[in-house]
């Protein structure tokens, strides 16, 4: 993996949030891509439980600045930036002080999701390629963990399709058995259309639950990851009939193999 650039998307990392398989996958892969040469970047939401002065962010003025338009709504961008202790990596963090500033990641003290989850999640995905555009750091692979970074394929194949940057980009989706209950806001769909993404693309999202977002997500991937070993079925079977190169799941003690030649015989 000597050299080969790879950005990592992630709704969660640790040690910025608490472990879980998102978080803890989304740490472990880029260290071990790391520690074989690669060049690696992660990106994840600023979420306001993540203590700043701890973990020693600080904004990137010249990265900051922009307005991202999310269902007609101009959103300022501001990008963070920390490293992680002993592994000289970078994580970059996406944040707005209206959809990330609440002291929580995706639900309230009652456990009840937040309504603009849908709105977060394509500002974020939105917010992760014009930040790589201005870094003009170009990635063989985009790794793509989490649910909360699944607009990312989805916007890549429709919305930058016409950027000469990710021409020769391939994006890998980890799929999770860690979801939400219910939906995100039913009209997500149509604020996914009104940034020019063609309906047939997204009818996955007609019903915006976790599986009808994860299969959208899927179907504008180049390769997919099956990457927890409790998977539903009926996720576990739509990956395996997408006719997408998939990985099987592979526990933690032995990923590190399996990912790399995944990399290798499937998008580089």
């Amino acid at each position: 993996m000597e050299d080969k650039r790879i950005l990592y998307v992630s709704s969660e990392v640790v040690p910025y949030l608490a472990e879980n398989e998102v978080s803890s996958m989304s740490y472990e892969v880029p260290k071990m891509i790391n520690s074989l040469g690669g060049q690696i970047r992660i990106f994840m939401p600023r979420y306001g439980n993540i203590n700043e002065r701890r973990h020693q962010l600080h904004e990137v003025i010249r990265l900051s600045g922009m307005n991202l338009v999310v269902n007609d709504l101009d959103m300022p961008l501001i990008i963070k930036v920390a490293s992680i202790p002993k592994e000289r990596i970078q994580v970059y963090f996406i944040d707005n002080d209206e959809y990330f500033k609440r002291k929580a990641t995706f639900t309230d003290e009652e456990g009840i999701m937040f309504p603009d989850n849908d709105e977060r999640a394509i500002f974020f995905a939105k917010g992760v390629v014009e930040t790589v555009k201005k870094l003009n750091w170009v990635p063989d692979i985009i790794h793509v963990h989490g649910w909360m970074a699944a607009m990312l394929p989805i916007y890549m194949k429709h919305f930058y399709k016409n950027e000469a940057l990710f021409s020769d980009t391939k994006i890998v989706t980890s799929v999770y058995g860690q979801s939400f209950e219910g939906t995100l806001d039913v009209e997500m769909i149509n604020k996914v259309k009104f940034d020019g993404v063609p309906n047939e693309a997204v009818l996955d999202m007609k019903s915006p639950d976790y599986e009808g977002i994860m299969k959208a997500s899927i179907n504008h991937s180049d390769a997919v990851i099956i990457a927890s070993e409790n998977l539903s079925s009926s996720l576990t079977k739509f990956i395996e009939s997408s006719g997408k190169p998939f990985l099987p799941f592979a526990p933690k003690d032995k990923f590190a193999e399996a990912y790399v030649d995944f990399y290798k015989s499937s998008v580089l």
